[in-house]
């Protein structure tokens, strides 16, 4: 079979590597279990023999053939045929179970998918993914190492992240260039912390991340003044990477609702504008 670049295709083989992980996973009989691109099948069948059932969404359609032939998934096996980041997980769900996520992510894709499935969170108890151990340092770190940023932050407004284990190259074909590892997210649906919106949470940790080496004073310049950093009592000489999650929450309440309370001025101002133009 021909490994289609194009889709980031990296077929994990490796026996002890796949157990590892459908442990991890411990689906049981009757759960809703979702796979995201499962390829040649290398966790798919381990997870049906499990869960009993299984969806599963693969965007690579000489894939799907072979996995729909296949005797293990007759009448227990769903294939979508379709790009992961246009499924309505809401839609799949139903009326059922919460989903259960499972999948090895094309590297290229894996943190719109990430997002993607957040803006879902009330349809999925949790996901356990395959990705680049770069991005799950990111996705988990603490504050003040060189990792912890502004995906760190996004994320942990609506998940539990805990990253499990790394896994080397040679646990795949073709090999890829870079170590991958385990991590789980438990999703909430509503925010762990206050934020104000998605929208301020986006604008202030982008802001301050963008300026890594800035201080807050500087790096949040024209969004927040200092007087209203040190109202939520936080020092606005600190670097954005000494701050944890809930403070960058806080921030973005002030801004969330600084912007609100501007609101009326600036409909007025844009009101006007357009009578004049």
């Amino acid at each position: 079979m021909v490994i289609r670049k194009r889709f980031g295709q990296h077929f994990l083989h490796d026996p002890a590597v796949i157990r590892r992980i459908i442990d991890a996973v411990a689906p049981t009989s009757g759960e809703r279990v979702v796979e995201l691109g499962p390829g040649r099948g290398a966790l798919t069948f381990g997870l049906l023999e499990r869960a009993q059932r299984l969806d599963a969404i693969e965007i690579d359609r000489d894939l799907a053939r072979l996995l729909e032939a296949d005797p293990r998934a007759q009448g227990r096996l769903r294939l979508h045929v379709e790009n992961m980041l246009d499924t309505d997980f809401a839609l799949l769900r139903g009326q059922g179970e919460k989903l259960r996520i499972v999948g090895n992510l094309p590297y290229n894709v894996s943190t719109p998918v990430l997002f993607h499935l957040l803006s879902q969170r009330g349809a999925i108890e949790d996901m356990h993914f395959m990705l680049q151990k770069e991005v799950v340092d990111r996705m988990s770190a603490s504050p003040g190492g060189k990792q912890y940023g502004r995906l760190t932050v996004m994320l942990a407004a609506y998940a539990e992240v805990e990253a499990l284990f790394e896994v080397g190259p040679g646990a795949f074909r073709p090999p890829p260039r870079v170590r991958s590892a385990i991590v789980r997210l438990r999703p909430s649906t509503e925010p762990r912390f206050a934020i104000g919106s998605d929208a301020a949470l986006r604008t202030i940790a982008t802001a301050a991340f963008s300026h890594r080496r800035k201080t807050l004073r500087n790096g949040l310049k024209g969004l927040l003044p200092v007087e209203d950093i040190d109202a939520c009592g936080i020092d606005a000489q600190l670097r954005p990477e000494a701050l944890a999650p809930e403070q960058f929450g806080r921030l973005a309440v002030k801004y969330h609702r600084n912007r609100a309370a501007d609101a009326p001025a600036r409909g007025a101002v844009e009101a006007r504008a357009a009578r004049e133009g």
